[in-house]
């Protein structure tokens, strides 16, 4: 079965696609969602503060811990995503020390898109 890649030249057919996920997609996840949790962390403590019970404020503390480690997770998937990215395309196929066209053009798809 021919891979898409081999047949079309690198990001002909998909680059407006590749360009959505790495420009609009990837930084909405990297950046928007840990912003929205730590925000809602911070709305969850700031109603328990003012509503000066213990217990309360205890528990949105822990809440809120808990959003930032999820935030923090969250902001390095698009980092990890690049990184294996990375190590895929560097396992390029070589005959006599050149790349063979046709392999892994979605990694110089990927990395073409900026």
């Amino acid at each position: 079965m021919l891979d898409l890649f081999q047949i079309m030249d690198s990001c002909a057919g998909i680059g407006p696609v590749v360009a959505l996920i790495k420009n609009g997609v990837f930084p909405i996840i990297q950046i928007g969602i840990p912003i929205l949790l730590v925000l809602m962390g911070t709305i969850d403590l700031g109603k328990a503060v003012m509503s000066n019970d213990d217990k309360e404020i205890k528990a949105a503390t822990g809440k809120l811990i808990k959003r930032a480690i999820a935030a923090v997770a969250v902001f390095f998937v698009v980092f990890l995503v690049n990184l294996v990215f990375g190590w895929i395309g560097s396992a390029r196929n070589t005959e006599g020390g050149e790349t063979i066209k046709g392999e892994n053009d979605w990694f110089d798809c990927w990395n073409d898109i900026t």
